[in-house]
């Protein structure tokens, strides 16, 4: 049996369009590649311009071409009893059938393989699945993207270097596949066919696998884990009397001898040393590290030598899971080469990252597949990476579409964890986090744990009294999500669905079922009780649909705004209900009353079962029961404490969609200011708390940053110091920043069409002066999409490739690696891109900033601080805007020079840096780059003069 490895080239997608090149490669079943065949295709209509641009295919090279028919002829043979694969089988499969059809032959019907499924399960972890960069990531040289015979070739590699894995697994995780996937499809028997293949050569072998109850695992159980330096139990023999300075030197020394062009950074080594005199002395830091300090590092490095020291534990928290993992993969294993001792540190997550394998043991065992195409390739996926994961973390998947909604139902979380009674707790994911965040030195985390940590009584982090803030101009915006509420419309729908979805699925069924295996004399009575509770739960989701729908009339009639991406914002307050409110509150008072009915009547039975009933798959039941009728009381209680609006220190409000009525309602409560609790339970309550980030200061000053993180008076106390680092770069060689004094100011949101067509002229010719390799930052997406359609029809003309977020894809990391693989692109970003994004180098040349980035005024939150700061006899403009808009711009402005040899120009069109009053607050907080005013018209030749400049050197 052979496989037919295709790739085909074509003019277009549609039924109509012709196929211009063949690309073939045939594989036995011992992976070897026994032919090869090539040839270009006579088409019948003319080439299409984009078409050529992408596959470098032109008139001149297919003129010649044998016709359609031709090539059939020779193709046919060699696909004669095979299995046809291809990357995307369905689309060169119905090419292929078509051609067939048009030229009198019978189409193909044997089976197919899609290269990209296959992927999917046995390289759970891949960031991707486009061609080109899979082959880049499979080592796979000299090919040429989207030329159908290098194409075939790659993908006949990347297919043989799947099976070979495929085959290298142990059966128990072949045989789990097989079973997953549905018996009709042509994956299932390919699976069956390679298990049979495995079975005759396997010698029993354990490899580095731990087989437990029918899985393949490769992490073995937590318990086993040890301490960093079981022989040196104290810190003080590790560290052998080595002070600080020579701890520094040491570091220094074997930096030099790992890398040859090592060179000290003036403000890396104080940033050291204040961060171990702040741990040291018990003190809070505020230090405002720029781009290139290596800020990772200059607090690692003399927190881990104070860890040891002191033997006290240190919390690191960063805001995105995203900073966590750059720490994990790249700085912690680096520390590891160079510093003079053993250390151990752990990465700590919320629970919910966490897989729970007894979940997810019980849902393949009952096969419970919601999406029936999607969750068992996803199912498939996490069985694969059970061989492969240590952690057990979510963030190493790559999910498809339905796959988030998959991993809800799997993933670990308190309120149904058996804890030591589950047989999988030896091998808990989670506990095996926490268990090593309790023997590690340095336990990283992220903001939203931190303030998870404190509404669980301190129970979740290790007992810690020095943390490291990382990112800390997002602490008090995270603060506020935390210790705030939210309820979602799905947020009760999804809770009643895991309950019962049909009489087959969901937790009362499957408990009902469970039940009636046993004996006890109880059974009739517990299964009468689901029986009742049952519709109990459809009434309580009628009255929450009225519910929903009464608050979106509220948010729809009367909104106070509508935000950028088009959501309505209804701001709730006790001293100006909308008219009908009384009728909100005897609904809410209905979902209280027979939620509160139902919970107890629910855990009246759970407890009678709970003792009578010893079989392990019912007491399992019973705790996600429990879990899922916590969950419920929460929202109930959440939704009574939103729709009282007492609480003078909140502010309330509703948000919707247009698109989604009712069922994208949310209802938001949130604490105005948050000062004073940051104080409650970090600097009043912990010895030393270090926070950083490239963004603390505002012209130079930590006023802003004190003044929300509730730090106001600790200085003059001498609890608080604050430290602005020098940048390590020469911002004044590196970066020029252009404002274009002529350019028309924008009044409000809206855009007229002189201002759109001048932007959108000035980028076009911006863009193609620097080939692409330029960022435009916006705060609005409505002016993104006004922008996007004309300014691609303009570089279409130049070859230029326009990516714009939320049009090509929502998703930052694949839009910025689409960006870097096509380096003649513009890419236009909102509000994700202004931070975060890092394209060093010669990815990005120029940086656009269209507007300076306020925040919309009228939004709820914004508007209950404003009137906080005017109670205080403040002005909210200076003392709010403004400061978040320069700490926002200062982020933007730092996507351009991410290190010393990095050069780029920064574009403000908006004049208001320059004519208003407040303008040089944003100006005064660069980083010193060199400010130029001049009319648009002499943008592009003074750029063409600074950029032929930096490239001589002169």
């Amino acid at each position: 049996m052979n496989y037919a490895v295709l790739d085909l080239e074509t003019t277009g997608h549609s039924a109509e369009d012709d196929i211009l090149q063949v690309g073939l490669v045939i594989v036995s079943d011992e992976l070897d590649i026994v032919k090869t065949y090539s040839s270009f295709v006579k088409p019948r209509i003319p080439i299409p311009a984009f078409i050529t641009g992408l596959t470098g295919i032109t008139e001149e090279m297919v003129k010649d071409a044998p016709e359609l028919n031709e090539v059939l002829l020779e193709l046919i043979p060699l696909l004669d009893d095979a299995v046809l694969v291809a990357h995307n089988v369905g689309f060169d499969a119905g090419f292929l059938n078509n051609a067939l059809d048009r030229c009198g032959y019978m189409p193909f019907t044997g089976r197919r393989l899609d290269t990209i499924e296959l992927l999917r399960i046995f390289y759970p972890s891949i960031t991707t699945y486009q061609l080109g960069a899979v082959a880049e990531q499979f080592g796979i040289d000299n090919h040429q993207h989207h030329q159908a015979d290098s194409d075939a070739m790659a993908t006949a590699l990347i297919f043989m270097e799947t099976v070979e894995k495929l085959r290298s697994m142990p059966l128990l995780t072949v045989q789990r596949l097989s079973a997953l996937i549905d018996e009709s499809k042509d994956l299932h028997w390919f699976l069956k066919w390679n298990e049979k293949r495995i079975e005759q050569d396997t010698v029993f072998d354990m490899g580095d696998y731990d087989f437990y109850r029918q899985f393949a695992l490769k992490a073995k159980e937590w318990s086993e884990e040890k301490p960093p330096r079981e022989d040196e139990p104290s810190g003080e023999g590790v560290l052998d009397g080595l002070s600080f300075e020579d701890y520094l030197s040491e570091v220094k020394s074997r930096f030099q001898n790992k890398f040859e062009r090592y060179e000290e950074r003036e403000s890396q080594v104080i940033m050291f040393r204040e961060v171990y005199e702040a741990l040291s002395q018990d003190k809070h830091l505020l230090i405002e590290a720029g781009t290139g300090t290596g800020k990772s590092l200059g607090y690692l490095i003399p927190a881990l030598y104070y860890s040891l020291q002191s033997k006290s534990k240190i919390v690191v928290s960063t805001h995105t899971i995203n900073l966590q993992e750059q720490l994990r993969q790249r700085d912690l294993p680096l520390l590891g080469e160079v510093l003079p001792f053993p250390f151990k540190a752990s990465i700590f997550k919320g629970r919910g990252n966490y897989l729970c394998l007894r979940k997810f043991e019980g849902k393949l065992n009952a096969q419970d597949m919601v999406a029936p195409i999607e969750d068992p390739i996803t199912a498939a996926q996490m069985v694969v990476w059970l061989g492969e994961t240590e952690t057990g973390d979510q963030e190493e998947l790559n999910f498809g579409s339905r796959g988030s909604d998959f991993w809800s139902t799997v993933a670990s979380d308190a309120d149904s964890c058996l804890n030591r009674a589950c047989p999988w707790f030896k091998r808990c994911y989670y506990h095996r986090a926490k268990h090593e965040s309790s023997l590690a030195d340095v336990c990283i985390t992220n903001h939203s744990m931190l303030f998870t940590d404190v509404q669980a009584d301190h129970r979740l982090l290790p007992t810690y009294n020095h943390l490291i803030i990382d990112e800390a101009h997002h602490v008090e915006e995270v603060a506020g999500k935390h210790l705030g509420m939210n309820v979602h419309y799905f947020t009760l729908v999804q809770a009643i669905v895991r309950l019962y979805r049909d009489n087959r699925s969901g937790l009362l069924p499957t408990l009902r079922l469970r039940l009636q295996q046993e004996g006890d004399d109880h059974v009739t009575a517990w299964t009468e009780t689901i029986d009742t509770i049952i519709p109990v739960f459809q009434e309580i989701k009628e009255h929450w649909d009225k519910l929903f729908e009464m608050f979106y009339a509220f948010a729809s009639t009367a909104s106070d705004s509508v935000s950028d991406n088009g959501a309505l914002v209804k701001r709730l307050s006790s001293g100006q209900l909308p008219a009908g409110w009384e009728e909100v509150l005897a609904v809410e008072n209905n979902v209280h009353v027979e939620l509160t009915r139902v919970i107890k009547t629910a855990e009246k039975m759970m407890n009678d079962i709970k003792d009578r009933a010893d079989d392990l798959s019912i007491q399992a039941s019973l705790t996600d029961l429990n879990g899922a009728l916590r969950d419920l009381a929460g929202v109930k209680d959440e939704l009574r404490l939103i729709t009282k609006l007492e609480d003078a220190q909140y502010v309330y409000w509703l948000e919707a969609s247009t698109a989604y009525r009712h069922r994208s309602l949310q209802l938001y409560a949130a604490p105005v200011d948050v000062s004073s609790q940051l104080q409650k339970y970090f600097f009043d309550a912990k010895d030393s708390i270090v926070m950083t980030s490239a963004t603390l200061t505002v012209q130079k000053s930590f006023q802003y940053a004190e003044e929300q993180l509730g730090l106001e008076g600790y200085e003059k106390q001498g609890k608080l110091k604050t430290v602005l680092l020098p940048s390590p770069f020469n911002y004044r060689e590196q970066a020029l920043v252009v404002i274009p004094r002529d350019f028309p100011v924008l009044k409000g949101a809206s855009v007229d069409d002189t201002y759109l067509d001048k932007l959108i002229g000035s980028l076009a010719d911006t863009a193609v002066e620097t080939k692409g390799r330029m960022l435009v930052l916006f705060t609005s997406y409505k002016m993104l999409k006004q922008v996007y359609d004309p300014l691609k029809l303009k570089l279409d003309e130049a070859g230029i490739q326009l990516l714009g977020q939320g049009i090509d894809s929502s998703n930052r990391t694949k839009l910025t690696r689409r960006f870097l693989q096509q380096p003649e692109s513009v890419l236009l970003g909102t509000s994700s891109f202004w931070e975060g994004v890092d394209i060093p180098g010669e990815g990005l040349v120029c940086l656009a900033i269209v507007r300076l980035p306020f925040q919309p005024p009228n939004h709820p939150l914004v508007e209950a601080k404003s009137e906080l700061l005017q109670r205080q006899k403040q002005n909210p403009f200076m003392k709010l805007s403004i400061p978040q808009a320069v700490i926002r711009f200062k982020q933007g402005f730092g996507r351009l020079v991410r290190t010393a040899h990095d050069k780029g120009i920064v574009i403000i069109y908006d004049t208001r840096v320059i004519d208003t009053f407040y303008g040089k607050h944003f100006l005064y907080s660069l980083p010193g780059p060199k400010i130029e005013t001049m009319h648009t018209n002499q943008m592009v030749p003074r750029m063409q003069q600074w950029l032929a400049h930096s490239a001589t050197g002169d």
